[in-house]
Parts: structure tokens; sequence; C-alpha cells
């Protein structure tokens, strides 16, 4: 049973459940707003407002804390999960920019840990809404009460989640055999999530270091891997044969993407980027040649920006004595497995075969009468 003040404080948030309401749509926007902007990657931001239950509950256990309704702290709360432990301080910085923080109430969960304790713990702030962010004249409570703000990585989420259906609370509820198991799970992850972290800040700086070659035109540096090919893809080294290309009925190009081509090119033994490059200027004349022979008797106008590409390694297979198979080979790449490439790819050998007998013929013709 709850005493007369216990009551008093769940009629007063019945009665504030529309402006607890308010509070938690303002504030969601407002987070998923920041997180967008700064281009903060997350699992997940959730916010509800407390159950009646639940805060019945408290009442119960911790009543004689609370004096009012304004002492409870988490009526609306808020989780923001992040992807990488590092990025828990980020978040922090945007909601201390955008809230008024309670720093009294707010608390480090994560800088409480002892030798003898476990687990994961998050970030907590106690915030208002400042007046700069929203104002109401006929609602001012929206910028008095407050509302908490949990912010931890994917691991130290799950850590939680599974801490509580396992239902600990305290080392005197768990016998010592599982507080060492709780132990040596929680640094498995701790180290984990250390570890994600610091993988992340390496890629980002291969990364950095493969673009600063790129750009400067080191491409034998650079080896050919999924990051740089997009790195060098964004180069625009297929420009200059695609325009020539367009312009045999002055079409239009139209952006697709050249992802699907990576395989093939490390297929054909390409391992740096300047095997790309150079492997784009052995053929890039007879690609076009074959270009030539399939639209210039067509009227079509919008031609994909991976022709150039896909002729590129046409030719190449070809002059490499990969025939049909090889023919094959590149559309089951780029189209999905199908019987209809290899009629596709025969079909296309068969042609340039006609070609070069009709040039064959064109050769003697200009022989015997000179």
């Amino acid at each position: 049973m709850l005493d007369f003040k216990c009551q008093m404080i769940i009629d007063e948030f019945d009665e504030r459940r529309p402006l607890l309401q308010k509070i938690r749509e303002l504030v969601n926007s407002a987070i998923q707003e920041a997180l967008t902007e700064n281009d903060v990657e997350v699992t997940a931001v959730e916010g509800r407002i407390k159950k009646r239950d639940s805060l019945i509950g408290k009442l119960i256990r911790k009543g004689h804390k609370y004096h009012t309704l304004d002492d409870i702290t988490d009526l609306v709360g808020f989780r923001v999960i992040t992807l990488y432990s590092d990025d828990v301080d980020r978040v922090a910085s945007y909601m201390e920019r955008m809230f008024d923080v309670d720093w009294n109430e707010s608390i480090d969960k994560r800088k409480m840990h002892e030798m003898s304790s476990f687990g994961y713990n998050s970030l907590h702030y106690i915030c208002r809404i400042p007046k700069t962010l929203y104002t109401d004249e006929q609602q001012p409570e929206l910028n008095t009460i407050r509302f908490e703000v949990q912010m931890r990585s994917t691991l130290q989420h799950v850590w939680a989640a599974m801490e509580h259906d396992l239902g600990y609370k305290s080392e005197i509820e768990t016998p010592p055999e599982y507080m060492r198991m709780y132990g040596r799970l929680a640094g498995m992850l701790e180290l984990a999530d250390e570890e994600f972290s610091r993988i992340r800040i390496s890629i980002a700086a291969y990364r950095r270091r493969m673009e600063s070659l790129i750009q400067a035109g080191e491409l034998s540096e650079v080896l050919l891997d999924g990051d740089t090919f997009n790195s060098y893809i964004a180069q625009k080294p297929f420009d200059k044969l695609m325009k020539r290309i367009a312009a045999i009925n002055q079409g239009e190009i139209q952006e697709l993407s050249f992802e699907p081509f990576y395989p093939l090119l490390k297929e054909a033994g390409m391992n740096t980027l300047q095997d790309v490059e150079d492997f784009i200027k052995q053929n890039e004349d007879d690609a076009y040649k074959f270009a030539m022979s399939q639209f210039a008797d067509t009227d079509i106008d919008i031609i994909a920006s991976t022709v150039g590409l896909q002729d590129l390694l046409i030719v190449h297979t070809l002059k490499n004595g990969g025939g049909k198979p090889g023919l094959t080979h590149i559309y089951d790449e780029l189209n999905g497995k199908s019987i209809h490439n290899e009629k596709l790819a025969e079909s296309l050998q068969a042609a340039i075969h006609e070609q070069m007998r009709i040039m064959i013929l064109n050769y003697k013709f200009l022989i015997i009468n000179y």
C-alpha cells in the first residue's frame, strides 16, 4: 500500500502524462537530429515514459527518498546505443550542448568499477529542455521537468540485457563460482569493445593514407582492395572512355555501381591500382572499337556508366584467350548465373568472329586491288 504522500505523487504523474509525452517527442526529435547532423552511427535511440506500475513499485521500495514528483528524474527516459564505445563520449558532448545537464544528479557509471566489480555500465545524464531549444508559455513545466539520457555501446547494452535476464543484482546474491564466470565474461566484452574501436581508428587511418596516395597519383603503392577500389572509382578513371562511347550516339550516361566489377579485376590478376591503370591504357582503344560495333547501328542513347569497364574486361578476356568460358564468367558475375549468359557469350563471340572475317576479306580485297 502507498502512503498519502506517494499516492499524491501517483496522482500528479497521471495528470502530467500529456506533458511527459510532449517531452518524449521533443527530446527524441532533438537527439535524432543531432546524431544525423554529426554522422554518429547508432544501433538504436529508445525513448519511454515510465509505466505507472513501475513508478508504484519504485515508490514502494524507495518512497522515503521522494517528496514530490519532481524528485524523480527518470519519468521520461532515453537510451542511445552506439556501435563503438568511443562514440559514447561524442554523443555525450552533443547532449551537453543541447540540454541543460543536472551535473549533481548525472553519473558516469563507467568510472565506478572496482577490481571486485564486473559488468558494463553506461553514462547517465539528467537533463532539462532549455528555453533556447523549445519554450511554450502555456506549458512552462516543459523546461523544468527532468529526464534521463543513458548512453552506452552495443556490447555494453548486450551485457546489461543479459545481466538483467540472468537476474544478477549484487555480489551477495550471486555465488562465488558465478561471480568468477561473470568477471571473465565482462573482461572479454570490455576487451572486445576496446578492440572494435581500435580497429575502426586503424581502418580510418589506412583509408586516409590510401586516399592521399591515390590523389598524388602514386598508384603502384596502393594495393587493390574494396576500399581503394571505391576511392579510385571516385577519381572517375573510366570517364574518358565513357565519353567516347556516349558520343557514338550522342548518348546520356546513367550512373551505376562499379562494385560488381571489383572481383573480376582481382581475378584478372590486378593487385595494385597501377595494374588497373595499365589495364585501361592497354585495352582502351580496343574497348572503344568493340563499343562501336555494339552501338553504331542502334539508336541507344542512354548508356550505363559501367559499360566502358565491362567492354574493357571483354576485350581483355578475348585477347588473353578466355573465349566463351571467360565471357560467360563475366556475365555470370555481373548478372547472376543463368543459362542466358552462356548464350549471350556464344552470340557475342560469334559476332566478333564474323567481324574479324569481314575485316580479313576487306583486307584481302585491298591487297588484290593494290
